[in-house]
């Protein structure tokens, strides 16, 4: 879906109720920031809740949003930039590396950060293997593209290694 502004894929989807009437509106990050932090001359209840949105959703700044976007995981590689627009997270150790930043998010949704349910039987016993696996395959992926062959070979052998193991 394109933002209403420009051509740009919509990456905010916004309903507002307006006249009793929902009112939905797709923007770009770009136009979505210029929305929800423009302040009129005479604020109106809907502009308050948008820039209170803006507010949870930036958590402050827009600097400070692009210093967030840039940190990364240390064992799977991704970014906080990659977990916002593709809501899943790389390994379990996200958890841990963006945990400032997600604990208000899954307070929100699920009402605490503690879990309380049910675990599966068959979990896998050693995530740590799993973790190894998932950076070792960044690895390699990076190896490859700077063209470091003899890296990459060494990688993939451990990670045949690993597996194996298993």
């Amino acid at each position: 879906m394109k933002c209403h502004q420009c051509d740009k894929p919509a990456t905010f989807h916004i309903t507002e109720l307006t006249g009793g009437k929902p009112q939905e509106l797709h923007l770009c990050e770009e136009h979505a920031r210029e929305y929800l932090t423009e302040s009129g001359p005479e604020p109106t209840p809907a502009s308050n809740l948008a820039g209170a949105l803006a507010q949870q959703l930036v958590g402050g700044t827009a600097e400070d949003l692009a210093r967030l976007d840039q940190q990364a995981c240390p064992i799977c590689g991704i970014t906080f930039f990659e977990f916002r627009n593709q809501g899943r997270l790389g390994c379990p150790h996200d958890y841990i590396c963006f945990e400032k930043e997600l604990d208000p998010l899954i307070l929100n949704i699920h009402g605490d950060c503690t879990h309380t349910g049910k675990r599966p039987q068959r979990s896998p016993a050693n995530t740590d293997r799993q973790t190894e696996l998932i950076r070792l395959r960044r690895e390699i992926k990076e190896a490859v593209q700077d063209e470091d062959y003899e890296r990459a070979s060494r990688l993939r052998d451990e990670i045949r290694q690993i597996e194996r193991s298993c």
